[in-house]
């Protein structure tokens, strides 16, 4: 199904063969990529439980996105609060409006489940881009703190500063 597409990009449900090439281009960018994450998103979207996006631009996928309708994970999880989960732009497609789009969407999407959408964000400088996003976008953090692998990170405690340490915010829609 397609979303949104203008002159620039079209943004529409992912299919196999995105996964791949994907991944293949997040290699080549010098990040830490596997296709068992897309694998899982296309497994979780055949089973009704996400819509899988991707953005297409010039006939290549260049950015995706997920929405969970009843997320359990995080600190809104359980609450039947959408969750969006996993977004990214390859680094030489940003500051085209892409990741924008799917933002766009995703929240449309998730406004069809509940008023209120959430996410976790990264912490370390990798996630700057998207965290300034969301604060543009209107996110506010939740005020539980940061999360170290989906559980709260007690006062103190150790974490360590890589993927699984997140904040979550959210956005009434």
């Amino acid at each position: 199904m397609v979303y949104f597409s203008n002159e620039q990009i079209i943004i529409r449900d992912m299919e196999q063969a995105d996964a791949q090439a994907i991944t293949d281009a997040e290699i080549e960018q010098g990040w830490d990529a596997s296709v068992t994450k897309y694998h899982k998103r296309l497994e979780d979207q055949r089973a009704g439980k996400a819509i899988s996006l991707v953005a297409e631009c010039a006939g290549s996928p260049v950015g995706y996105i997920n929405i969970y309708p009843d997320s359990v994970w995080g600190a809104f999880g359980g609450k039947g609060w959408p969750e969006i989960v996993d977004f990214g732009v390859l680094e030489k497609y940003r500051k085209r409006g892409i990741g924008s789009s799917l933002m766009d969407v995703a929240e449309k999407i998730a406004a069809k489940y509940a008023d209120i959408v959430y996410l976790g964000v990264g912490l370390h400088s990798g996630y700057g881009s998207a965290q300034r996003m969301y604060v543009k976008r209107g996110y506010l953090p939740d005020g539980s703190g940061v999360w170290y692998q989906d559980k709260v990170c007690e006062p103190y405690e150790a974490c360590q500063n890589d993927d699984d340490l997140v904040l979550y915010f959210s956005k009434k829609l």
